[in-house]
C-alpha cells in the first residue's frame, strides 16, 4: 500500500499513500485503499492510547467517499473524537495534493487486555 506514518499520538495521527499501485482499473484510488488508510491510522492511534498489556480491536467502520484521485498522494489526517477505558472513536480525513477532501472515515475500537 506504501502507507508512511508521518505523525502518531492517540489523539492524532497523519500518513500519507501513494495513488500509483492503489487504484481500481477506471485509474482511480480504490475505496478499499482509503479505508485501509484510515484504519491503519485510527487503529494505531487506539493501539497508543490502549497502552502497554493492552489492544485495540477494530469493530466498526464507515466510510463515505466524496471524491478521487488520479495522480500523487493522499493524505490521511486522524484526529480522536473519543478515547475512553474501553472504546476509542477516531475520525479520518482523507484528502489528495491540493487538499481537497475524498473521503471521511470513522472507526471504533474496542480496548480489551491483551
Amino acid at each position: 500500500m506504501g502507507i508512511v506514518f508521518s505523525q502518531l499520538t492517540a489523539e492524532r495521527a497523519v500518513a500519507t499513500m501513494p495513488v500509483e499501485g492503489n487504484t481500481q482499473p477506471f485509474g482511480v484510488v480504490h475505496g478499499g485503499a482509503y479505508v485501509v488508510l484510515a484504519e491503519s491510522l485510527g487503529s494505531a492511534a487506539a493501539n497508543i492510547h490502549a497502552g502497554a498489556g493492552r489492544l485495540a480491536m477494530g469493530i466498526e467502520v464507515n466510510a463515505s467517499h466524496t471524491g478521487s484521485a488520479t495522480s500523487g498522494t493522499v493524505t490521511g489526517v486522524c484526529t480522536a473524537i473519543k478515547l475512553g477505558r474501553t472504546l476509542t472513536v477516531h475520525e479520518i480525513a482523507i484528502s489528495d495534493d491540493a487538499g481537497r477532501r475524498l473521503s471521511t472515515v470513522r472507526i471504533t475500537n474496542l480496548l480489551r487486555d491483551a
